[in-house]
């Protein structure tokens, strides 16, 4: 094969790869407003992780905003330059925050969907008047109270968040990743009407796998990932 054809080849490879990624978004964008009958639609977080800034630019050139990283330092990586140019861009931190990484975090991130213990809330306080930084926070509800799993039980729901509010945190809303039972409308209904019972605008659930299940009980921002970028290798 000669240099000119490979270098046509790769061109056409990148071409279609960026042509699938927008029209993967905007497929699941119009079957989200086919499912629902409301002015405002929930946001579609695109999960980036572990993808390459070639794969995401598509994206940004098309004016998307909200994107999802799960690792810190991938993420300021990734992120830290396009941000400086794209200051509109919205990053939302999916995957759990350590606290030895909650300096670093502030710099990069708009949201942190997984605010799940005392201790973190306490780091995010201390940090945010540091560098008079507020992130946006959800509360991550381990709403099926498994044991392996991260994030506040239900029980516990109230006053942990009065804590955060004490905290002068700015708690938007909770998110929560159900238990892999087969049961999501089980959990996703739950998880709605608590959020309602706390006043929250907010709701973080659903994924490439069962979002279309979470916006039917009022999910407000949905993260997905495969379903845009493909799988990951």
């Amino acid at each position: 094969m000669t240099l000119i054809k490979f270098f046509n080849k790769v061109v056409f490879i990148k071409t279609f790869i960026m042509h699938n990624t927008v029209k993967n978004l905007i497929y699941i964008e119009e079957l989200i407003k086919s499912k629902l009958n409301r002015d405002k639609l929930p946001t579609i977080i695109a999960v980036s992780k572990t993808f390459p800034i070639e794969n995401i630019l598509p994206l940004l050139e098309r004016g998307h905003l909200h994107y999802g990283e799960n690792k810190v330092q991938e993420a300021l990586d990734k992120w830290s330059n396009i941000k400086l140019k794209h200051n509109e861009v919205k990053l939302h931190l999916i995957g759990r925050l350590q606290t030895n990484k909650v300096k670093f975090a502030l710099k990069i991130f708009d949201y942190i969907h997984s605010l799940d213990s005392e201790k973190l809330a306490n780091k995010i306080s201390e940090e945010q008047k540091k560098h008079e930084i507020k992130p946006k926070l959800f509360i991550q509800v381990n709403i099926g109270n498994e044991e392996q799993k991260s994030g506040i039980n239900k029980e516990q729901l109230v006053d942990f968040y009065k804590f955060c509010k004490n905290l002068d945190l700015d708690i938007i809303g909770t998110m929560c990743i159900p238990p892999k039972d087969g049961n999501v409308k089980k959990y996703f209904s739950e998880m709605n009407k608590i959020n309602q019972e706390l006043n929250f605008k907010e709701l973080s659930m659903g994924m490439s796998n069962d979002y279309l299940e979470a916006i039917k009980d009022n999910a407000t921002y949905v993260r997905v990932g495969s379903k845009i970028f493909g799988n990951r290798t």
